[in-house]
């Protein structure tokens, strides 16, 4: 060990920023790198959420349209592909929303709705809020059911 390799244990060592408004010897006295006055410049100052200097903000430049209907019903899409690998790997015939959940598809808040893409192999009952017309026809075309909660 040589005199010149020691170094402080880390993190006792602190490298704080200068602090400001100390005195013109230290450089960051007077106006303590603020620039002169202007709101910047004052204290308690803090720049509203999208100010943007004076000129027209951009939600407010940019023009609304749409709407949102209120009564809208959103439901998770599952497709029977994904049912079919639930059915072999946990060897079940009987697919409702706590398997759905506990599988870690949806949440227990989420409505269901099975759509059509993939294939079943195997014969499955399921039970969720709605079905397309494709996934209940192929569901009881391999003699399993279709039923809504």
């Amino acid at each position: 060990m040589k005199l010149s390799s020691l170094k402080p244990a880390l993190g006792s060592v602190k490298n704080d920023k200068k602090r400001l408004g100390r005195g013109q010897g230290s450089g960051k006295g007077g106006t303590s790198t603020k620039g002169h006055k202007g709101a910047q410049s004052r204290s308690g100052y803090s720049a509203k959420r999208g100010f943007e200097g004076g000129q027209m903000p951009l939600q407010r430049r940019v023009p609304k349209f749409g709407f949102t209907n209120i009564n809208r019903v959103e439901y998770k899409g599952i497709n029977l592909d994904v049912i079919q690998q639930i059915a072999d790997k946990k060897k079940i015939t009987t697919i409702d929303l706590a398997v759905l959940v506990s599988n870690g598809l949806v949440s227990k808040s989420d409505r269901v709705k099975i759509l059509g893409r993939g294939e079943l192999t195997s014969k499955v009952d399921v039970k969720v809020h709605a079905f397309s017309a494709s996934a209940k026809q192929a569901i009881e075309a391999k003699g399993g059911t279709a039923a809504t909660i």
